[in-house]
C-alpha cells in the first residue's frame, strides 16, 4: 500500500500519467495488473479501472477493456483525430507546467477554455506535485472597439447588436482578469515567477492557437452556430462560437518533420503579431 489515505481514481490517474511522462512506463509497456495496482494505491479495483478509464481518454492507454492488463500508447496512438477544445487542452497543459519555464502563448475570443484547462496543473501546483521557476502567458484578444464578425445579433443592425458585443466584452473582460488572477496569485503562494500579458487584436480571430513551451500547437476553428440566450432585458439572438466544442488539432515538434514546420511557422506567426501590437490590453 502506498501510504495510509487511499487515492482517489484522479489521484492514481496523476500518478501512473507522471510515470508515463517521465519514461518510467515506456510506450508499449504492459502496466501492472488491476491488483497489483489497487495494491500498491490501496484501493478497490474499481478505483484503479477508473484511473486506467480516464488515462485511455487522454490517450496514454490502449487495450484496457481487454483482459491482459493494458498498455502504454505508442506515439500516435491513442484518441483517432482532434477533440473538443475543453477535452484536449487540459492534458496538454498540464503536461507543459512540467517544464521547469512554462510558456503559453495564446490567441482567442476570450479565454473561456484556459480557466478550466489550467485547473488541473495549478492543482497539481498547490499539491507540490509540479513546481515550475517559470510562467510566462501571453494572451492576444480582439480589442474592445472594433467590429467583430462574431459574436453578432441575428438582426444586423438592430440595438441587440451593441447588446451582444457587451455580452461579449464583459466575458472577456472578467475572463481574462480570472486567467490573470489564477496565475498570478503562484508568486505569493509558491515564489514561481509569473508573468501575465494581454494585447488587443485589431480583428477577429477566425481560429485559436494556443502555443506551447514553444514545443506544440494546437490549433482550432471556431464553430458558428445561431443561439439564443436570455438576459436580464429580454433574448439575445445571435451567431456565436462553440469555443469549447471547436476540434483541437495537435501539431508537435518532436512527432515529424510536417508538425514541427507548422509548430515553427506558428511561433514565428505568434512572435511577429506580437511584436506588431506595441501596447497591452486592459480588462476593463
Amino acid at each position: 500500500m502506498n501510504g495510509s489515505r487511499r487515492r482517489t481514481p484522479q489521484e492514481i490517474a496523476d500518478t501512473l500519467r507522471e510515470r508515463i511522462r517521465t519514461g518510467a512506463l515506456q510506450p508499449g509497456a504492459r502496466l501492472p495488473t488491476q491488483a497489483v495496482l489497487a495494491g500498491e494505491f490501496g484501493v478497490e479495483r474499481g478505483a484503479v479501472r477508473q484511473a486506467l478509464r480516464v488515462l485511455q481518454e487522454d490517450g496514454l492507454l490502449s487495450d484496457v477493456s481487454k483482459g491482459s492488463p493494458p498498455r502504454v500508447a505508442e506515439r500516435g496512438e491513442g484518441r483517432e483525430g482532434p477533440q473538443p477544445t475543453m477535452v484536449a487542452l487540459a492534458p496538454r497543459l498540464t503536461e507543459a507546467f512540467s517544464a521547469s519555464h512554462v510558456r503559453i502563448d495564446a490567441v482567442c475570443l476570450t479565454a473561456q477554455s484556459l480557466i478550466p484547462a489550467l485547473g488541473e496543473p495549478l492543482r497539481l501546483i498547490h499539491e507540490g506535485r509540479l513546481k515550475p521557476d517559470r510562467i510566462d502567458a501571453r494572451v492576444l484578444l480582439p480589442g474592445r472597439d472594433i467590429n467583430l464578425a462574431f459574436p453578432v445579433s441575428v438582426d444586423a443592425g438592430s440595438e441587440e447588436d451593441d447588446a451582444v458585443h457587451q455580452r461579449w466584452l464583459a466575458m472577456r473582460n472578467a475572463q481574462g482578469q480570472v486567467l490573470q488572477y489564477n496565475l498570478q496569485a503562484l508568486r505569493g503562494t509558491h515564489d514561481i515567477d509569473v508573468q501575465v500579458t494581454f494585447r488587443a487584436l485589431p480583428f477577429t480571430p477566425p481560429v485559436k492557437l494556443y502555443l506551447l513551451n514553444g514545443a506544440e500547437a494546437l490549433f482550432a476553428h471556431y464553430m458558428i452556430s445561431r443561439r439564443e440566450e436570455p438576459t436580464d432585458s429580454g433574448t439575445l439572438e445571435m451567431w456565436d462560437t462553440l469555443g469549447s466544442e471547436s476540434l483541437l488539432f495537435s501539431f508537435e515538434r518532436r512527432s515529424g518533420q510536417r508538425d514541427a514546420a507548422f509548430v515553427e511557422q506558428s511561433q514565428k506567426w505568434f512572435d511577429a503579431l506580437w511584436e506588431t501590437i506595441t501596447s497591452d490590453l486592459t480588462l476593463s
